[in-house]
This record gives C-alpha cells, sequence and structure tokens, in this order.
C-alpha cells in the first residue's frame, strides 16, 4: 500500500494528513510529533506500507480545511477509507450526518446505529476516530448537552463548536470558496 502525506498548519495546530488511493486514511492533531512518529503509529496497522511526501495528492484535503477553516465550507467532499470495526464505521458514518453547527448525544448516535444501549462504546469510537475534523466528533456532547472528551483536547473541541456555531447560517452555495462572506455548501461525502 502506498499512503501519501503531508503537514498543514491551521488554527488548531498542525495536522497530519494521510491518503490511500481509496482515499483519505488519517487527519490528526500532530500535538509535537515529528513526522517520523506520526508515521510510525500507524505502521503496526499497515506494516507494509510505503509513505511518500505528496502535497498534490492530498491538495484536495488541503483546500476543502483551508475553506473550513474561513468558514466558507460546511460539507466536506471527499473520498474516505478509515479503517475500523463495523460498529466504529457505522458511528463515524453516523457522524457524517450530524449538520454543520449542530450537536448529538452519544446516546442518539447509538440509536442512529441500532445500538440504543452503546452510548459509552459510541464515545470510544469516537475517540478512535481517524478523520478528525472531516468526520466530526466533536459534534457530539455529553447526556446533559455538556462537552466531553475529545481526542484533540477539549480546548480544540470547544474551538471547532464555536467556530461552526459562529459561520452556520452564513455559508450558502457559491464558486467562491475564498470569501468568508459568502462560502460553499457541498453534496454527501463518502466513506467506505
Amino acid at each position: 500500500m502506498r499512503l501519501a502525506y503531508h503537514v498543514m498548519s491551521s488554527p488548531l495546530g498542525l495536522l497530519f494528513l494521510a491518503r490511500a488511493d481509496r482515499g483519505l486514511k488519517y487527519l490528526e492533531f500532530m500535538d509535537r510529533k515529528s513526522i517520523k512518529r506520526m508515521i510510525a503509529s500507524h505502521a503496526a496497522a499497515h506494516p507494509d506500507a510505503t509513505w511518500e511526501p505528496s502535497l498534490l495528492e492530498v491538495k484536495p484535503v488541503v483546500e476543502q480545511l483551508e475553506s473550513y477553516f474561513c468558514g466558507a465550507l460546511d460539507t466536506f467532499e471527499l473520498q474516505l477509507d478509515a479503517e475500523g470495526s463495523p460498529f466504529q464505521v457505522a458511528v463515524w458514518r453516523a457522524l457524517l450526518d450530524v449538520p454543520y453547527g449542530e450537536t448529538r448525544r452519544y446516546g442518539e448516535i447509538a440509536k442512529a446505529v441500532q445500538q440504543p444501549k452503546a452510548a459509552r462504546a459510541v464515545g470510544l469510537a469516537c475517540n478512535q476516530n481517524p478523520v478528525a475534523i472531516v468526520v466530526p466528533c466533536h459534534r457530539v456532547v455529553g447526556a446533559n448537552g455538556s462537552l466531553t472528551g475529545y481526542g484533540g483536547g477539549m480546548t480544540r473541541k470547544k474551538w471547532l463548536l464555536q467556530h461552526e456555531a459562529r459561520f452556520k447560517g452564513r455559508v450558502e452555495p457559491t464558486d467562491d470558496v475564498y470569501s468568508i462572506a459568502s462560502g460553499r455548501s457541498g453534496a454527501r461525502r463518502e466513506q467506505r
């Protein structure tokens, strides 16, 4: 397997992006880790992988993230190739249905995947989400509506929710993805 990777700067720190032929495999916060350590953290899952730096291959991801961070995009249109258990994949797919600027409780996601008593398991699946931000686990809150754990840290979760609340309703269809006053919303994104 060949994985193309890139590191981009964001308002939330450096982001590590990796893409396989089938789509985006990883979008992770680097948190002072080196590229070498980020790649090594995936060695067990992909022991024969060839890792190659390539902005060109992840450019659509970078462009959409930049548009998201400036408030001009509310729906990612990216092919995803996140791997997990059937339950994890079901949870991640359900998260893609949580609208921009809104939240859902862990129990609501559990019901959406036909496992109504699995709220804690939903939390674990969110924690294992390999594609942060694009698969919006930051939009899941506790039963009482409070902010609860986030793999990227509570400061980032709060920032993401406030960012989306600020731009919700202001993102309108347009071809100009660089305009903050008007934005771009897109069609449903796909996950395998």
